[in-house]
């Protein structure tokens, strides 16, 4: 602890320089607060270029600067976002130069969804569901507006970027200012006034709605229901340019479309005189390039129908043709090759079975065929003849006649 620098004052006044106090307190402070952990929601986060983070931590009563220098951030498992929840730890730094302290953030938790990010979050959940974001509701710009609407703060920076941009690039646009503060607590009640009335006496073809960048708390009657629901429900197509290019609110998500910045809204609605000229340029080169294009491709193809590609073309179409009919032809061919040789053989075996059981065949081994002369049936037994009845006897090579002179009977074999 240092001494109280003022309890001398009762015997001579002293008077102390800015460089003393500010010391005096830095001292004080940084002694007090080496290394100390904070819960807090970021608010104002802004990259610097340099690779550092600056920010702020707040609660509902207080706020705390702070900074994450580049040396850290390659520890940081999540990118710092305005709302977020986070756990801070460190130690408190006073800055002379400024006068004033912040913490100095060695490491960077989140802790959860703060307070804020969580309404807005829920917020554009319940308005997503009701089709207020919709593609398919939103309406096209008109390419020439003759007169625009802005709603903006008359003294911000929005609205001398807007008429800078429409003084260069067309000088004979009429713009209609509605002002309205855009930041603060009233700030969307009057934004989304300002939206119907300029619908209900119709200020403009196109109507911007738009102011710089700025932390959360900033932005917020933006993402205020009222402004949204108005923005949704405008018959004049809106752009919405609020924030930097980071900042999407929720007046961005339902606008007709989204710029982000005033300038580059003013740029969408204000089409100059040579870029127009640029654009028919471009859009006539494209169309000869196009065409000439396509006529060259006709110049190829009528090319390929002389007589003789014609000849060739049809060879090779009708080749594969010609190949699959002979390849068929083939396999019908061996097809009835493979039958005629399977019947042959069945044939020949046939042939086979046939003169081994053929009559002649058996005579051949010595038997003899004997018929009744007079009948002229064959006899397998004695018994339809008599003695002296005439029998006929065939042979392998010849035939017999002869006179039954004794008959015999045998039993069955």
């Amino acid at each position: 602890m240092v001494n109280n620098p003022f309890a001398q004052y009762n015997d001579q006044e002293k008077y102390y320089k800015v460089k003393e106090i500010t010391f005096l307190i830095k001292n004080l402070l940084e002694g007090e607060f080496p290394d100390i952990s904070v819960e807090g929601e970021i608010s104002n986060f802004r990259p610097s270029s340099t690779g550092h983070y600056y920010f702020s931590l707040k609660d509902t009563e207080a706020v705390l600067s702070a900074v994450m220098f580049k040396g850290k951030i390659p520890f940081l498992e999540f990118m710092p976002a305005d709302g977020m929840l986070v756990r801070a730890k460190g130690n408190i730094s006073v800055y002379p130069r400024r006068g004033n302290y912040q913490l100095i953030c060695d490491i960077l938790e989140k802790a959860g969804i703060g307070d804020i990010l969580a309404m807005l979050e829920a917020r554009k959940k319940k308005l997503a569901e009701e089709g207020l974001f919709d593609e398919a509701r939103k309406k096209p710009l008109p390419l020439l507006p003759s007169k625009v609407a802005v709603i903006t703060s008359p003294t911000g920076a929005a609205i001398r970027d807007i008429l800078r941009v429409l003084r260069r690039r067309h000088s004979g646009i009429n713009l209609v200012l509605l002002p309205a503060p855009v930041q603060g607590d009233e700030a969307a009640f009057i934004i989304a006034q300002q939206i119907m009335i300029a619908n209900l006496h119709s200020l403009g073809e196109v109507l911007i709605i738009g102011r710089g960048g700025g932390s959360l708390e900033d932005l917020l009657p933006f993402y205020d229901e009222t402004v949204v629901r108005a923005i949704a429900e405008s018959e004049i197509p809106v752009i919405s340019a609020v924030g930097h290019e980071i900042d999407i609110t929720l007046s961005d998500l339902a606008a007709d479309v989204r710029a982000p910045t005033p300038s580059a809204a003013a740029e969408l609605v204000s089409a100059s005189r040579d870029e127009l000229i640029r654009r028919v340029f471009e859009a006539k080169t494209r169309i000869i390039q196009s065409l000439d294009q396509r006529i060259e491709k006709i110049r190829i193809l009528l090319s390929q129908f002389t007589p003789m590609n014609l000849e060739r073309n049809f060879r090779q179409y009708i080749q594969p043709i010609l190949f699959r009919f002979d390849d068929a032809k083939e396999a019908i061919l061996d097809g009835y090759k493979d039958r005629i040789r399977e019947y042959r053989h069945r044939l020949a075996i046939l042939d086979q079975k046939l003169v081994s059981s053929s009559p002649l065949d058996i005579l051949k081994k010595g038997y003899a065929l004997v018929t009744d002369k007079k009948s002229g049936k064959l006899l397998t037994s004695p018994d339809p003849v008599e003695k002296g009845d005439d029998i006929h006897i065939r042979l392998y090579k010849g035939e017999l006649s002869a006179l039954v002179k004794e008959k015999k009977s045998y039993e069955k074999l």
